[in-house]
Parts: C-alpha cells; sequence; structure tokens
C-alpha cells in the first residue's frame, strides 16, 4: 500500500496506529522522538507522516516547517489533541495535508491515509535536485556535473542530498552526523570531512565551502 512514518510520544497510540496500519497493509516506521522522525522522514522518504505536535526535543510544527522545504514532500496527517482553529489552520498552512483529532477511529484514520496516498501517487514528484551547478539524480542516485555523471556510495548520496536541500545554509558537523550517520553524539572520528574529500574528488567542483570551524555549506551559484 504505502510508506507510513508515525511520529508520536505516546507509546500507547504508537502501537495501536502501527498494529492497526499494518493490517491494512501499510509498512509502518514509528517513533517517539521529533528529531528522530525528522531524520527518517529525510533517509526513509515515507508516502504518508502521521505527526503528532507536542514532540520531546523539535516540536511537530518546526517537523512540519522543515519538510516544506524539501524536495520531495510527504504528505503529512498532523494527529493532536490541540482542538483551536487557529492552530488547525496554522498547520495546514505549513504545509500539513490533513488534521485528525484526538482520540480518533482507526477505520477514519486509515481512509485519510488512503486518501493521501493517492494523492501523493498523482502528484508529480521531481527526480532530481539542481543547485550549484550540479544535479542529484534522487532515483538512480548519481549525481551530474560538467557532463559527467558521477556514482555515489549511499553515504555520499544522502550527505550531498542534505547540502543540497539547504543551499547558502551552513550545516554544522553535528547536524550532518545526526541526519546522514545517525549519531546523536559526537563518535570523535572524521567521517564528515572524509566524505566532504571524496565528494569534492568525485564533484571535481569549488562548490562545497569549508566553513572553519563550524562545517560546510554548498554554493548555489
Amino acid at each position: 500500500m504505502s510508506n507510513v512514518l508515525v511520529i508520536d510520544d505516546e507509546p500507547d497510540i504508537l502501537r495501536f496506529i502501527q498494529r492497526g496500519l499494518a493490517a491494512d497493509g501499510h509498512t509502518v516506521t514509528v517513533t517517539s522522538d521529533g528529531a528522530d522522525g525528522l531524520r527518517l522522514a529525510r533517509q526513509q522518504h515515507p508516502n504518508v507522516i502521521i505527526l503528532d505536535l507536542m514532540m520531546p526535543r523539535l516540536d511537530g510544527r518546526e517537523i512540519l516547517r522543515v519538510l516544506a522545504s524539501n524536495a520531495v514532500k510527504p504528505r503529512v496527517i498532523v494527529l493532536s489533541g490541540v482542538t483551536d482553529v487557529r492552530t488547525r489552520v496554522g498547520c495546514l498552512e505549513a504545509g500539513a495535508a490533513d488534521y485528525l483529532l484526538k482520540p480518533f477511529a482507526m477505520a477514519e484514520l486509515i481512509a485519510r491515509v488512503h486518501a493521501q496516498t493517492r494523492s501523493y501517487r498523482d502528484d508529480e514528484i521531481p527526480d532530481s535536485v539542481e543547485t550549484g551547478g550540479l544535479t542529484l539524480d534522487l532515483v538512480l542516485r548519481t549525481l551530474h556535473v560538467d557532463g559527467r555523471t558521477v556514482p555515489l556510495t549511499n553515504r555520499e548520496f544522502l550527505l550531498l542530498q542534505h547540502l543540497m536541500s539547504k543551499p547558502d545554509v551552513t550545516c554544522s558537523r553535528q547536524e550532518l552526523l545526526s541526519e546522514v550517520w545517525g549519531y546523536s553524539f559526537d563518535p570523535g572520528t572524521n567521517v564528515v570531512d572524509a566524505c566532504i574529500r571524496r565528494l569534492r574528488s568525485k564533484m571535481k567542483s569549488d562548490a562545497i565551502d569549508t566553513i572553519r570551524n563550524v562545517g560546510y555549506t554548498l554554493r548555489s551559484a
């Protein structure tokens, strides 16, 4: 059916949704942490995200804001106990596709997931992103630069994709460790710097700048 990511800090709700959607034929990933949910969204590219608003470490509204800047945007169903109209309208304006109040019926949630899955598939989903003279193929996971096709390892692809999703923005090493490697701590190695060196060598381009003692940025021009 579809790949669904559920981000909610209530364990009982996570189990309830996971069982219900899995029984309906969906592939379901769950997390109770907002920051981890954003990382999974970037790595897995789910068709539908079910998102609670009140989350530890990273609020659901901030997750919506970040996802809205992605090249490939999942369909987000906000699932929340917050009933005021201003919040509901704000979430929809921030990019949510739907808003369902708690408590909810599983049959209704499944119906809304079906609707968003159809809508997601009907959208024209880009198969590449371009910036800084680089074209990244999101399907084949290859880079095109100066008329050359450059093969990438999985980690190189994820790193370049993250940098290209935030052109002209400095990405710290800690951010890259978290978003690309999935580390919530500094492992005390130079894996980020080593991967950047490999990318630069393959790209034969100076599009990635080093921001001393901070991290890296990819220039849009």
